[in-house]
C-alpha cells in the first residue's frame, strides 16, 4: 500500500493540523514556524543524479556541476552510460561520484513503477544502487513521491530539532528517534517538515548559523 500522497499545500496543512492536535509539542513548533512548505520535487533519474552530485559539497558547487551536466545534456541514463566514467569526470564529478552516476544509470530502475510501490520497496530498490543511501532514498520518497508517512531518523537536523522541541537531555540516536516518530504516523513526513522548520527557527533565535 502506498498510503496517502502529499500533492498540495492543503495536504501539508491537513497533516500539520493532525500533528497539532495529536502532540502538544508540535503545536508549539507550528506556532513558531508558521505554515510548512510543500517541498514537492520531480521524480525520476535526474532527481537522484542531482542528489549524488550534491553529496558532501557546497550548494554553490553542486549547482555549478549540475549546470555543466545539464548543458552537456548528461542527465539521462542513456547519456550517462554513453559518456561513461571518464566522461562524467570531465563534467566535474569526482571519480567516486562518476561511478555512482554510472551505477544509477545502469540500474534500470522503473521510476514510473516506484510511484506505486510501498515505501519499504522504494527504499530497498534505491539503496540497492551503489551511492544511494537510506537517507537519500527516504528523501526521494518524501519529496519526489510525496509519501505522507516516511521519516528519516538518521538525519542530524531532525535529531537536534527533536532534542530541542521535546526538551531531551541529549540528541536522540537514530533508533530512539525512529521509535518516537512511530507515534506521528500517518503524517511522519509532515512531522519531518515541522522539525526541520523548527530547527531553523530555533537556531536563528539562538543566533547560530
Amino acid at each position: 500500500m502506498v498510503g496517502r500522497v502529499i500533492e498540495t499545500d492543503a495536504c501539508v496543512a491537513e497533516g500539520a493540523a493532525w500533528l497539532r492536535n495529536h502532540e502538544p509539542r508540535f503545536a508549539i513548533a507550528l506556532d513558531r514556524t508558521g505554515p510548512l512548505p510543500l517541498r514537492r520535487r520531480p521524480d525520476g533519474f535526474a532527481q537522484l543524479l542531482s542528489a549524488i552530485v550534491s553529496q558532501q559539497v557546497s550548494v554553490a558547487s553542486a549547482r555549478a556541476i549540475w549546470a555543466k551536466l545539464e548543458a552537456a545534456e548528461a542527465v539521462t541514463p542513456d547519456a550517462v552510460l554513453v559518456r561513461g566514467l571518464d566522461g562524467m569526470k570531465e563534467l566535474g564529478l569526482s571519480r567516486q561520484k562518476a561511478r555512482y552516476a554510472c551505477a544509477l544509470a545502469d540500474a534500470g530502475i522503473d521510476y514510473d513503477a516506484l510511484r506505486y510501490a510501498p515505501n519499504d520497496a522504494v527504499v530497498r530498490t534505491l539503496t540497492a544502487v551503489t551511492g544511494i543511501g537510506v537517507w537519500t532514498a527516504k528523501i526521494y520518497a518524501m519529496f519526489s513521491l510525496g509519501r505522507a508517512d516516511v521519516f528519516a531518523p538518521g538525519d542530524l537536523a531532525l535529531q537536534e530539532s527533536a532534542r530541542m522541541l521535546f526538551d531531551l537531555p541529549e540528541r536522540p540516536k537514530e533508533k530512539a528517534l525512529r521509535e518516537m516518530a512511530e507515534d506521528w504516523s500517518p503524517w511522519r513526513s509532515v512531522a519531518a517538515r515541522a522539525l526541520w522548520a523548527y530547527y531553523h527557527v530555533a537556531k536563528d533565535r539562538e543566533g547560530i548559523a
